[in-house]
This record gives C-alpha cells, structure tokens and sequence, in this order.
C-alpha cells in the first residue's frame, strides 16, 4: 500500500481557517489527506507544534493521522519560520527512522505544502531516497509582481526546491504558466491537479432561509470571506459597496486579520469605511469553522475575491458551489473557477467603479444571477477532492517505481 508523508510545517488541518496564518492552505492538507486516506493511501501530515497541550498524535480519521513536531517555540510567527526547518527536517527524520511501535509507515514519497515544507521536504528527499511532490500555494515571484516582495531567501529557496522536485503541482495551467516563465521549471515535471470542494456541505440552498438563521434582512448582500491582509485587497470590496449606488445594500466580513500587516489592514478598512459614511452597511464576522461558511455563501447575493494573485481561490470555488454568483479578479486560478459572464463575473484592475458595475448587473438582474447561480453550481461540479486524489494515488504509486530526480 502506498503511504505518503505531508509536509506542512507552518499550518495544521486541525486548525480552524481564517484564524491567525490558516487559509486555503489548511482546508487543502485536511481534506486532500482525508480523501487519500479514504483511496487507500496512508497519510501521516507532520506539523510543527503549535499548542503545548497537543497530543503527539491526532488521527482525524482511519489512515489520516497529524504528527505534532517540536521545532521552536509554539507561539514563533510565521515570519520566523525559516529558522526552525532545520529542526523541523532533524525531527521529522528521527521519526521516521524509528523502529517503535507508534512509528507511522515507512512512506513511499513526500508532498511538501508551501516553501518552507519544500525545504524541509528536498533535505529529506536526499536523506531517505523518496520522491518528492511540492505544491507552494504561492509564490514569492508572482507575489512580487502584484507588489508583495518577499525575502530573498524565499525566492532562492523556491527556486532550489523547483529545481529538484519530482513533480510540482499546479492547480491550474496560469499556475503552471507561473512556474515555467518566473522559475524556469520543466514543463513535464508539472502535474495539474485541481483541488476540490466537498459538495456535502457546500451546495445550494433556500437564500431566505440562509439569512433567517445568520439573522440577516432581505437587502442586497455582499461577501468578503477569507484573511484581512493586503494582499486579499478588502478594501476594494469596501469601496465597491460604496460605488455601488444603493443605500440598502450591505457588505459581510467573514474573517479575521492575518500576518505581520493584518491588525494595520483591519484599521485602515475601518477607516476607509467611516471616510466612505459606510458604518452600519459593513459587518465583520469572526472566522467561522468551515461546514458553517456554506450558509455565509447561500445566504449572499454577490461573493467578492478582489485579491492581487490567488493560485487557486477556493472561496471562489466554496461561493459557486452554493449557487451564488462571484465577483472576482482576474488573476491565477480564479480565472479557471469563474467562467466569466456565464458563472460570475472577472475584473481587471481595482477601480471600484467597475467593480460596483460588474456587482450592479447581477444584483440588478434577477434573471441573470439565477442562470448565473445555475452555471456556477454545474461549474463547480468539475472539482472534487476524490478526483484529485485518485490522480496522486497514481501519482505517488508512479514516481515510487522511479529513481527520484538528482539535483
């Protein structure tokens, strides 16, 4: 049987999205390594520490277990990371070399989740002779050009690691794009692997209903779900509503403030909302636990992703799902997510003046959200997190009958 060793050193699946550094990223980990586990791959997910109380091992369900590693203080921000891979790799090492009992499967390939995993996961690559497959969620160089510079030692790290993996993920072909022209990776090294979307519990439903149980009127209703940091852009979803033109409508925050820049972010959209006379028409709504976001989105008539670069856009994903029409930028995976005037709606750019149009016609529009709600759902219906991991079961169980890639 194969068995896999995931990497995700500065995010667990068991911590709740939308609190702290936790995103995309952990609803990722948790529901890729569940459907592993339910193909018949046996997935242990290493971890730093991140509580003291935690428990050396969690098994979430059968054959998906998360193995807390020691590997710096619990409370070390996500800036200082790097200086703890190398403890994270000694002890992440250590425990595969045991012979105990409690010692997981020996695995048969490793899959690094962002950089720092993919550090990590090349030293180990070398020291126990396994394949290795990366998927970096962002990437520093693309970051850079919407404006979001990273630290060299990113950049050079990610470049090493592209250099040596034996298959690199990208989610969608934009992404792929990315990796070839800013990394010169090799192109037959790239596997497209979408993620997915658990369709039991984001799927349509009864609008009113939604906003009766969330205690939401019947006005016009706009959604920003995800982290407060600059890069997700909140304060163009904040303008927009200004620009929008009507009095009634309204815009939901779900989400909490993210990263070095997050409680300065959460304080100039405050600003910006009392500058626009916007305060009573914006509601912030602390992170909430994933199964509970679908009645955010059945409950919204517009969802918008204003961000500067999304590899993937999994809220798009969630929203459209759910029926309801998105609104999103036209960068990285959510132009494969939205199909552009049949599903939702992709902006370029960040003026809100064209992003309170691109709202207007489908809330002004009965007819054209609901053939709009309709096409997102049977969208949708093309990602599922068993498709994509029936593909890396093939994946791994391929690359383990190969010598891994010299580098």
């Amino acid at each position: 049987m194969t068995s896999l060793a995931v990497l995700s050193l500065h995010t667990s699946p068991l911590v709740q999205p939308g609190i702290g550094d936790s995103g995309g990223m952990n609803v990722y980990v948790r529901e890729l390594a569940g459907s592993l586990a339910r193909a018949g791959v046996d997935t242990s997910v290493f971890v730093r520490r991140w509580h003291e109380d935690l428990p050396e091992v969690v098994e979430p369900e059968p054959g998906f277990r998360v193995v807390h590693i020691d590997a710096g203080p619990v409370d070390l921000a996500k800036e200082d990371l790097h200086e703890v891979v190398a403890p994270f790799t000694d002890a992440v090492r250590r425990y595969l070399d045991r012979s105990s009992p409690s010692s997981v499967p020996a695995p048969t390939a490793i899959h690094a989740n962002y950089w720092l995993s993919g550090v990590a996961g090349h030293e180990l690559k070398h020291d126990l002779g396994l394949p290795l497959v990366c998927t970096f969620h962002t990437l520093a160089r693309v970051k850079a050009v919407s404006g979001d510079a990273e630290p060299p030692r990113r950049v050079e790290a990610e470049a090493r690691v592209i250099g040596c993996a034996d298959r690199l993920l990208a989610s969608c072909e934009a992404e792929a794009d990315q990796l070839v022209e800013l990394y010169g990776a090799d192109r037959d090294r790239i596997e497209l692997v979408a993620p997915g979307v658990d369709h039991a519990f984001f799927s349509p439903g009864d609008r009113a209903g939604a906003r009766f149980a969330l205690g939401l009127g019947p006005e016009p209703m706009l959604l920003f779900v995800g982290r407060i940091q600059p890069l997700k852009q909140l304060n163009v979803a904040v303008a927009a509503l200004s620009a929008l033109g009507r009095s009634d409508a309204t815009l939901v925050v779900v989400g909490g403030p993210s990263g070095p820049d997050g409680h300065e972010e959460l304080a100039r959209v405050h600003a910006r909302i009392a500058d626009l006379g916007l305060t009573g028409r914006v509601r912030f709504v602390p992170p909430q636990p994933h199964h509970v976001l679908s009645s955010w989105y059945r409950a919204a008539d517009v969802v918008v992703v204003p961000s500067r670069s999304e590899s993937f856009g999994l809220v798009a994903l969630e929203a459209a799902a759910c029926g309801t029409p998105v609104v999103a930028a036209a960068v990285g995976g959510l132009t494969t997510i939205v199909d552009d005037g049949r599903s939702g709606i992709l902006v370029d750019g960040d003026d809100p003046l064209e992003w309170a149009a691109c709202i207007d016609r489908i809330v002004g529009d009965p007819a054209l959200a609901t053939s709009m709600s309709v096409a997102a759902v049977q969208r949708a219906r093309d990602f599922t997190w068993s498709t994509a991991a029936g593909r890396l079961r093939r994946l791994y169980a391929d690359l383990a009958q190969r010598e891994p890639v010299s580098c």
